[in-house]
């Protein structure tokens, strides 16, 4: 059941905005049958240049920010100076004070979300001192120098820092606000919408971003069917020789054309989506950890723990008692 008043998702777009990365928030929250009201905003109520050659015409100013309990912020244009005293180094020029108050508008009770290069403008306005963020990596080495107070971590697709949440490229804003929904609303909801968007339903935020990951030659001697197998039988013991038999491919072949295709190896593949299924189980049923990890296709209920743990950071039983909680106040 939702709630009577839907959790309202503001966006703030800023000059030089990249118009798909505006959209993502509406078209995800969106997607979760009236569980969220998402509007969009700029500092001042006028149509927004974007990076590209046309402007968004936009229904509010920031004042709507004061009533936000999150607030996105998609990639804009982001102007970078020299220091003059320090050749070779590079510093973001000064947010416009028009910017400035629109985040100083946001609640301190509100979530603030940047997708890819708006971790400069939160950066930029001191808001990731001494706190874990990340970016597009293309732009890592810069920010770190402009920004060494920032605890920059440049190989993830996103940060959940709690209230201040960062993501890197497009697909990983995509993939923060599937997060999002997930933590709200739990797996079931987050699948649905992402089936509705046709993207993967989760991607845990310490993978790797795809760093110049080459675009394979898509063939029918592919890795997709053996993923759909594997996905489907993950209660077995299955090993890489399995997948590459299903594949008619070598070992060696599969695991190439493997990682080509999905960015990760297929022994941690096969961890994700077990771990994935697991959380999917510890919150929508009631079965002990032991059953769960034989569901799952771990060996006992200690291996589930342990890359449970290294996954998310919480024992099965506390992350069950952290969704039941929420699944109560929800239903209230």
């Amino acid at each position: 059941m939702t709630s009577s008043a839907p959790h309202r998702v503001v966006v703030l777009a800023l000059d030089g905005v990249y118009p798909f990365e505006l959209g993502i928030a509406n078209r995800v929250f969106g997607s979760a049958d009236g569980r969220y009201e998402v509007l969009t905003c700029s500092v001042d109520g006028h149509p927004v240049r974007t990076e590209g050659d046309f402007s968004i015409a936009v229904t509010h100013d920031a004042s709507v920010l004061r009533t936000a309990d999150t607030v996105v912020i998609p990639p804009c244009h982001i102007g970078l100076a020299s220091c003059p005293d320090e050749p070779g180094e590079v510093s973001i020029l000064a947010l416009p004070q028009q910017v400035s108050d629109a985040l100083g508008l946001i609640r301190p009770s509100a979530r603030t979300v940047s997708i890819c290069t708006a971790a400069f403008v939160l950066a930029a306005a001191g808001r990731l001192d001494d706190r874990p963020a990340t970016t597009h990596w293309n732009l890592a080495d810069i920010f770190r120098r402009a920004f060494p107070r920032v605890r920059l971590d440049p190989d993830v697709l996103y940060v959940d820092d709690g209230d201040i949440l960062t993501s890197a490229g497009a697909s990983a804003g995509i993939d923060l606000c599937l997060h999002l929904i997930r933590k709200d609303h739990g797996s079931e909801v987050a699948n649905a919408v992402a089936r509705r968007c046709v993207v993967p339903p989760w991607r845990e935020g310490g993978q790797a971003q795809y760093i110049e990951q080459p675009v394979p030659t898509q063939t029918s001697a592919g890795t997709a069917a053996a993923r759909h197998w594997a996905l489907e039988n993950l209660h077995l013991p299955l090993t890489m020789s399995d997948l590459a038999e299903r594949s008619r491919m070598s070992g060696r072949t599969f695991a190439r054309k493997f990682r080509d295709e999905v960015g990760t190896s297929p022994g941690r593949w096969l961890i994700q989506q077990r771990v994935f299924r697991a959380r999917e189980l510890l919150e929508s049923t009631d079965l002990p950890v032991d059953r769960i990890a034989t569901e799952v296709g771990f060996a006992t209920g200690t291996s589930l723990r342990q890359h449970l743990h290294e996954a998310i950071g919480v024992a099965p039983l506390t992350y069950r008692r952290t969704f039941r909680t929420r699944a109560d106040q929800l239903s209230r």
